[in-house]
């Protein structure tokens, strides 16, 4: 490329020139210059969001402060996903619904469906109990059940579920209950 070669064929240099100096190279016009550095900028943005660490669950209680910085003090129900890829790092966290005091309803086809879109691997549940009891509920350990199950049926394997309660936590996968 010509206009590289003006940069001793060195990428980074190029990278380096404003508006001005790009208009400097034949054929740049001042709107293809304001394109370039945009570009430019860009592209920067996105190198430096990749840097960012995703965390990684290696147990429990790692979940659990994932989950509990998001609803640990609710007043309300909220049923969330963890997506997970191969290596048990977050894709995403993805709220499925949000309740009363007492409950809130989970929906599969809503929990597998971002799961497929994300290309997770694997998933965790959680939803808080706002009454800071732990103890699962008939209704959670039916949803339990019927979300590991579905998961075995598409290959996303559903590693935990959390109730999550004031400074607290149950886990399935701890208790032997998935």
């Amino acid at each position: 490329m010509k206009t590289l070669s003006q940069c001793g064929n060195n990428l980074c240099e190029f990278w380096r020139l404003g508006v001005t100096e790009l208009q400097q190279i034949k054929g740049i016009g001042p709107k293809r210059a304001v394109q370039i550095v945009a570009m430019f900028a860009l592209a920067r943005r996105r190198n430096e969001s990749e840097v960012i660490l995703k965390d990684k669950i290696k147990s429990s209680t790692d979940a659990f402060r994932i989950f509990h910085s998001i609803i640990g003090d609710l007043p309300y129900e909220e049923f969330w996903v963890l997506m997970l890829n191969r290596a048990n790092k977050v894709i995403r966290k993805v709220r499925i619904s949000e309740g009363g005091i007492s409950g809130t309803v989970v929906d599969p086809k809503k929990v597998f469906k971002f799961a497929l879109e994300l290309h997770a691997c694997s998933i965790i549940l959680g939803h808080n109990h706002p009454s800071g009891l732990i103890t699962p509920s008939e209704a959670d350990i039916k949803i339990t059940k019927k979300l590991v199950d579905a998961g075995k049926l598409l290959e996303i394997a559903v590693l935990d579920h959390l109730i999550i309660g004031l400074d607290q936590f149950y886990s399935f996968a701890d208790e032997g209950s998935l």
